[in-house]
Parts: C-alpha cells; structure tokens; sequence
C-alpha cells in the first residue's frame, strides 16, 4: 500500500507497519516530507493510496476529486514546539520575549521547510514577529521537513548553544532530542493532520483498513503518547 505521509505523523506511521503487515499482510510502502511536498507529489501522479497531510489540505484536494470524499478522518492536532539536544540546559521559551532571547542565543536555529511545511513557515513568521530575521540569520539551518532538521540538531556535537523549532511529534520521536515546550500562546501552532483515500488508489481496500487503524480508537493511546491531542479544543 502507498502512503504518502506529513513528516508530523512520520513516527507514529513506522510505530505501525508492523501491525499492518501482521493484521493485513501487506507492507506500507511510505514517502514522508513536507505537507506541500507530499501535496505535490499526489498532484504530480505519484502512486498513492492515503495521504495524510493537514486537514485543511485534505479538505481542498477532496473538493479537486483527487481524494475521495467521505473518507477523511483525523489523527489528531499536533503543536509546534522548541527542542534542544539531549542533556543541553533548557532556554526559557514561556514567553515572546524569553523566546526573542534564547533563539539571539543560540549558536544554530534548526526547522523545516519554510515555504513547504506548516511549521517551518509559521516559525519564520514567529522570527519576523520578534524582529530578530535578520539578526539570526546565518544561524538558520532548514531542512526539507521537520525529522530532519531534529536528526541533524541531535548529531551537533560542538559547544555551540543549538535549538530547533517544528512539530511536537517530530521532537518525540526523534532520539537525542528533548522537547522545551511548545511556542508561547502568541505565537501557538496547533494543526490538525488528517488522511483520506486517494482517488487514484490501486488498493482502496486496504487504503481503508488502513485509515482505520490510523484513526481508530486502538491506536488513540499511541498517539497521545507521540504527542497527538486529541478531542481537545484548540485553535487551528
């Protein structure tokens, strides 16, 4: 089965495989990156079963015919936090202005894709916002998605103070790294990731069991534990 996947549910997906292959015998053949990239590589007729991407994305590429209608649900929101190398001391972040000053702080800010995924656009929004753009900005180390940029924060090994910014989930599952605590309410990032059924899907079947796992209630606690709110209220 193809998915194509938001680098937010990227964890949560691989935590799983495995008891998809075992209830359904096939493999999750997955590609992960970038909301819009994913987005693009659907539109691009990438081969594509599911696709699980931002709600509002999923709602848009129904509305187009190139998801099926009806076959939508909900992983859950996912914030954006800060996050720091395992074992570095923690920077305040609580507030705009103790934000301001731990990013003039650091050594290395690490996010993802500015123009192509959800967080990475919205922290270089927050960075504009505190006026410190300019100032930080050979200090900026973007990767294509959120995973990444954790993977390379967790390898620095120099003295330099780094942090980085992008999904809560992305933070979690990513060994050598700690999340600080979400962006301050000013500034909060709270999406809701949601899949459906691609029009296009040579597995519809399976496509749809496997949405149901994604979603259902057996894998709620696993979510959770990822760092997916669900049934909460939150702004998006």
């Amino acid at each position: 089965m193809k998915l194509l996947c938001a680098g937010a549910a990227q964890g949560f997906v691989k935590a799983l495989q495995d008891a998809f292959l075992e209830a359904t015998g096939a493999r999750v053949d997955a590609r992960f990156g970038a909301v819009g990239a994913m987005r693009d590589l659907l539109l691009g007729g990438e081969a594509c079963d599911v696709l699980i991407v931002t709600a509002p994305m999923v709602a848009s590429l129904q509305q187009e015919g190139r998801l099926v209608a009806g076959t939508e649900a909900a992983l859950g929101t996912v914030r954006t936090g800060i996050a720091i190398r395992a074992g570095d001391p923690p920077p305040e972040v609580s507030t705009p202005e103790r934000l301001r000053q731990s990013l003039l702080a650091a050594g290395a800010i690490y996010f993802p894709d500015a123009e192509r995924s959800t967080a990475g656009a919205h922290f270089a929004g927050v960075m504009s916002r505190l006026g410190i753009a300019e100032q930080v900005a050979d200090r900026l180390r973007m990767h294509p998605n959120g995973a990444t940029a954790m993977a390379e924060l967790a390898a620095q090994t120099g003295a330099e103070r780094a942090i980085g910014c992008t999904q809560v989930t992305e933070i979690r599952y990513t060994p050598g790294v700690q999340l600080v605590g979400v962006l301050p309410t000013e500034f909060e990032l709270a999406t809701v990731y949601a899949g459906a059924v691609s029009a296009t899907a040579a597995q519809p079947e399976l496509a749809r069991l496997f949405m149901e796992l994604v979603t259902g209630p057996q894998t709620r606690a696993l979510r959770e534990q990822g760092g997916f709110e669900i049934d909460k209220e939150i702004r998006t």
